[in-house]
């Protein structure tokens, strides 16, 4: 079977989400990562924290959910990639959402965010300290943007 990590897209995506965080962090997303770029692919793809990127369009849509991510919004690979991104927030908590990206887009990341997100089947949770960064294709130029986190706790609905 196909997984997504094997697309040559997905693979040079996983590339640039790797590049652009240590680029504007100043250190590596996972230290024990590997550098082939499949080899990378797979390890993001599979690693046990949530690796999320948007595109960067006006209404940004999902271009990659590794499967933590998938996991942990009851959606598969299929319905993750080209929904809204705003839909992973609750309604009345996207303009606060739409106001951190704004402040990710003008600074080049912030690692200190935390929200509360919604899955497919309406559990709630809130994200632990969460790491967002702007996305940056070849040439330096904003592409997107990504996120990172390495836990959250299931909230009351």
């Amino acid at each position: 079977m196909h997984q997504p990590w094997q697309n040559e897209s997905i693979i040079a995506l996983s590339q640039r989400l790797q590049q652009s965080f240590a680029q504007l962090l100043g250190h590596p997303l996972d230290t024990t990562l590997p550098t082939d770029p499949l080899a990378l692919a797979k390890a993001l793809y599979h690693a046990p924290y949530v690796v999320l990127a948007h595109n960067g369009q006006s209404d940004p849509q999902f271009i990659y959910a590794n499967l933590t991510a998938q996991k942990l919004w009851e959606l598969p690979w299929d319905e993750f990639i080209g929904m809204p991104s705003r839909l992973s927030a609750e309604a009345d908590l996207r303009e606060v959402r739409a106001r951190m990206l704004k402040e990710v887009e003008e600074q080049g990341y912030i690692d200190n965010y935390s929200g509360v997100r919604i899955s497919k089947s309406g559990k709630r949770f809130e994200l632990g300290p969460t790491i967002v960064w702007n996305l940056l294709d070849e040439s330096g130029t904003k592409c997107g943007q990504a996120a990172t986190f390495s836990s959250w706790t299931p909230l009351s609905n």
